[in-house]
């Protein structure tokens, strides 16, 4: 079953001082190895990337929009560009995918609790497998709960649509 690696959102903006998202650096540290594993195997990597209206951080062009430096595309991935949480809706992510007879999501970024969940869940209900690594998406606190428990709680729920699994148990075949 060909897999790859969907990378959600990770932009500049996520890691903006005063708010970075909850665990920036190991956020960053996994997906870093997951990303080389990926590449050594030849595994198709996609790069999610959240366009916001003109004014807002994640406006489309801005320093805040684009992609986290320390995971750059390199020029095979396949960089997708959405404007919902979810990261199929009028996007050309199942075209892409389908083109390269890919049939497991491995995914990871930000945000936990919107783009994540939402993504996952569109996967599960096109057919695809779907992995989420436990460790390798975040969010930020919210005024009821931290950014750990909405790790946990999707985590636990989001186990009805698919695999999930930490990272370093995460392999890519040839």
């Amino acid at each position: 079953m060909k897999k790859a690696l969907l990378i959600i959102d990770v932009q500049n903006h996520m890691f903006q001082e005063g708010s970075v998202v909850y665990e920036g650096d190991r956020l960053l540290q996994n997906l870093k190895e997951l990303i080389d594993s990926a590449r050594t195997t030849e595994t198709p990597i996609f790069y999610i990337q959240h366009n916001a209206p003109g004014g807002q951080p994640l406006e489309f062009g801005t320093e805040g929009w684009e992609i986290h430096p320390e995971i750059m595309p390199d020029k095979q991935d396949v960089i997708i560009q959405k404007a919902t949480p979810d990261s199929f809706l009028n996007t050309t992510l199942e075209d892409e995918l389908k083109k390269q007879g890919i049939e497991q999501l491995v995914i990871t970024g930000i945000q936990t609790e919107v783009c994540v969940d939402t993504t996952c869940r569109r996967a599960f209900s096109l057919g695809y497998k779907v992995t989420l690594i436990s460790d390798t998406h975040s969010t930020w606190d919210s005024q009821a709960i931290t950014a750990q428990e909405i790790i946990n709680h999707h985590n636990g729920v989001l186990r009805w649509f698919a695999e999930v699994n930490p990272s370093r148990s995460i392999t890519f075949d040839r």
